[in-house]
């Protein structure tokens, strides 16, 4: 795939203070798909997307089926999107951090399905092999399960937790997905008959990766290469222990080390919980030694989004913070 020269068309970080009433978040990109949270306090994560519409959540630290809420997201919009006076987007004086992708062939593609309970094959439009896949059941309570190529197909994270990866060959049928299908089991979660689903499936380019690494156990941690300067990394301690999915990004943290985080799983107010890491040009180097992030011999998924290129189409370098 070709050199994408502005990541941010595509994927933006937005930090606001709510104000209680309707207020516009404006990107330079229509969002598909949104992930708010408050900062400044214990509500839950939003999750909203384009395909199921406005008014309709998930939330990333619970099991709990779509919610519904006319004040939350009341539009998608050309140039980001519009909420209404819900507190857990918008409450007065509620600070936020909203993460937010538009669809883009090869980096994410949003499915929505509906379950038959045997093993079949679901069409996608990424374009591209997905290397992690998040899959949430809507009409009724189920795990967030997560496929990621670093652990393969026959296992499966859950984002609303902290336990580390099992084997489940109800899943994925122990099959890896294709650049036009991805394959279930029957597994309850992702596909039991006549229940309601949404699917994000995210790939490798340019501006986006999902990879590994492995713990040192140390503050002066390990560099993982990614080849354009991250905006957004989490990362989630996947093999040889438990651990929250812990959310970084650049517009919380504009200058190097990165500490104020937000675990997936968790509606705890944790925005600033010390260094984990410094974002480089080039990707980013774990700074604790926390067993969420960096335990020696442990192992690590991450799924990490550019604000730059390492060198654009013409050849221009990015440059570090």
């Amino acid at each position: 795939m070709a050199i994408i020269d502005k990541p941010s068309d595509y994927f933006d970080t937005k930090l606001y203070t709510g104000n209680g009433g309707t207020q516009s978040i404006t990107m330079d990109f229509a969002t598909n798909f949104i992930w708010n949270k408050q900062r400044n306090g214990t509500l839950d994560h939003y999750l909203f997307n384009s395909v199921t519409g406005t008014g309709k959540f998930l939330k990333s630290n619970s099991s709990a089926a779509e919610g519904t809420n006319t004040d939350t997201v009341t539009s998608f919009d050309s140039d980001g999107f519009t909420l209404g006076s819900a507190a857990g987007n918008n409450g007065s004086g509620n600070t936020m951090v909203s993460w937010n992708w538009k669809e883009l062939a090869g980096v994410f593609d949003i499915v929505s399905y509906t379950g038959n309970g045997s093993n079949r094959n679901i069409a996608h439009n990424l374009g591209a092999v997905p290397t992690m896949m998040i899959v949430k059941r809507r009409d009724s309570a189920g795990g967030w399960i997560v496929y990621h190529q670093a652990v393969g197909n026959t296992k499966i994270s859950e984002l609303h937790v902290n336990d580390a990866s099992q084997t489940s060959s109800a899943a994925w049928n122990n099959t890896t997905p294709t650049t036009s299908v991805f394959t279930l089991g029957d597994y309850t979660s992702v596909n039991t008959n006549n229940g309601t689903y949404i699917a994000y499936l995210f790939g490798d380019t340019s501006m986006s990766k999902m990879g590994s690494y492995v713990g040192n156990g140390s503050n002066d941690g390990v560099m993982i290469t990614t080849m354009f300067k991250p905006a957004f990394v989490m990362c989630k301690r996947a093999v040889g222990g438990t651990g929250n999915w812990g959310m970084n990004d650049t517009k919380r943290d504009p200058f190097n080390g990165t500490s104020h985080t937000c675990d997936a799983n968790n509606a705890a107010d944790a925005d600033d919980v010390g260094i984990r890491m410094d974002i480089l040009s080039n990707g980013f180097k774990l700074r604790t030694n926390s067993s969420n992030w960096n335990a020696s011999g442990s192992t690590y998924i991450f799924m990490c989004f550019a604000s730059n290129p390492f060198q654009t189409s013409t050849g221009v370098p990015t440059t570090a913070r």
